[in-house]
């Protein structure tokens, strides 16, 4: 009776209704989900809109739902699309000092670093802002396109799984604070004006957060196939997925049973290469932290830019660009640059360290803070490029000759593999690892 009630439900259901039909009301079967972070197997409760399932033993968020999920993202991401090509269309900012101005377009803050032998940085930069968010919103678009009109558009698989991989390297609201900083740092200098591009970067880049945090995975999931594989036979809650032989897929959420005589494991709903545990996680993220730690040096010692003025070149470093705003009375803006571009790229090497080296001494009583560390260090890292996006608007801005004029140093490269080096890093450490119980050390009694 029940099965045939959920099917009547589900006639009734017209396409105008299937962006307003949560998983919940869909099916009557109960949806298992692992943890990505503990690995604990748990059933998902209905959601009603605006509520969120956690993790019981750890607090990672498994699923957030949303109303309306595919017409907020595609709202947005429409709107953010709009903002984007006006920022890219008009003036981004100008200035004015002896008579001599100057004026720039958004895409030159990347261009002109190829000027100055910086192609690597350039790359970077306009890879971050422009291109990646770009494909981010129009992949949203498509995607959300199709689920609207209950047939889903080709490649729409293949995109909802880029986008999760996306979603990290997105940094148009970074690239707003670095803007702030360098107007700032010039603003005692020159006269500045702010043009249309900048005020529509500003609400491109409100626009894009605001689309990655309207994403409802799950619901995203369920109707590009109006419905989910069943959990495997025999899945158990209230434990690890790893020790039923099951993983879960990071991308779309299902639980898979892993293939032991397999060498790649595959997610039967969204393709994903799935793992029980990430393969040589603490040897890549000891390498990553090596080679961060490594380039951290001379990206500190050598200077980030060059400013000549009146016809003296002053090179300044990191620290001496810190010690330059605080002595200019810019207090917030120097302790923001501090804390981007030291405290945080040193926090997340050393955090990256300690947790490799305790991740086999951890238990119940310690993971949780552990896991807390690890998602203070994933989600900090991007800030640290703060610093590089003030040198590429400033290098680009400032070209007045002998009177005035920025170049990017090489400590600009350095610390830009800085950060994705450590941003990497931490994509490759495995929280799971945090709460695995180390086995039992061998004591050297043998039992009779």
């Amino acid at each position: 009776m029940p099965k045939r009630l959920a099917k009547q439900r589900l006639r009734k259901l017209q396409i105008s209704d299937v962006d307003h039909a949560p998983p919940e009301i869909r099916t009557q079967r109960r949806r298992l989900r692992t943890c990505h972070e503990c690995d604990w197997v748990s059933a998902l409760p209905p959601l009603k809109y605006g509520e969120k399932a956690n993790c019981p033993r750890c607090g990672y968020t498994l699923v957030r739902r949303h109303r309306y999920p595919a017409q907020r993202s595609m709202a947005l991401a429409l709107s953010a699309l709009v903002a984007l090509i006006l920022a890219i269309s008009f003036p981004f900012v100008s200035f004015n000092v002896s008579g001599v101005s100057n004026r720039i377009e958004l895409t030159q803050t990347a261009t002109t670093l190829i000027g100055f032998n910086q192609p690597l940085v350039a790359i970077a930069v306009i890879m971050t802002i422009v291109v990646l968010p770009a494909v981010y919103l129009t992949g949203v678009v498509w995607l959300q396109f199709g689920l609207l009109r209950d047939q889903p558009l080709p490649f729409s698989r293949d995109i909802a799984r880029a986008l999760s991989h996306l979603a990290p390297w997105l940094m148009a609201d970074v690239f707003i604070i670095g803007a702030l900083v360098s107007l700032i740092k010039i603003a005692s200098m020159a006269n500045i004006e702010l043009g249309t591009s900048f005020w529509s970067f500003c609400a491109f880049a409100v626009l894009l957060l605001a689309t990655t945090q309207s994403l409802d995975a799950d619901w995203m999931w369920f109707s590009l196939d109006n419905g989910e594989p069943q959990a495997p036979h025999g899945t158990r809650t209230a434990a690890t997925a790893t020790e039923q032989g099951l993983a879960g897929c990071h991308t779309c959420g299902l639980i898979n049973r892993m293939d032991p005589t397999a060498k790649k494991t595959r997610c039967i709903r969204c393709h994903e290469t799935l793992h029980s545990r990430l393969p040589n996680s603490l040897q890549r993220t000891w390498a990553l932290i090596i080679a961060a730690t490594v380039m951290y040096i001379p990206a500190n010692i050598y200077p980030i830019m060059n400013t000549t003025s009146f016809g003296n070149t002053t090179p300044s470093t990191i620290i001496g660009g810190v010690v330059e705003l605080a002595q200019m009375g810019s207090w917030p803006i120097a302790a923001v640059i501090f804390i981007a571009s030291v405290i945080v790229p040193v926090g997340k090497l050393v955090a990256l360290t300690w947790l490799c080296l305790v991740v086999k001494r951890s238990n119940e009583l310690n993971a949780h803070k552990r896991t807390v560390l690890y998602r203070v260090t994933e989600f900090i890292g991007r800030w640290s490029m703060v610093d590089v996006f003030v040198v590429a608007i400033l290098v680009a801005l400032i070209r007045a000759g002998s009177l005035m004029s920025i170049t990017p140093g090489p400590a600009a490269l350095a610390f830009g593999g800085v950060v994705v080096l450590t941003m990497l890093a931490a994509m490759t450490f495995d929280p799971r690892l945090i709460w695995d119980t180390p086995p039992p050390r061998y004591s050297g009694k043998v039992d009779d």
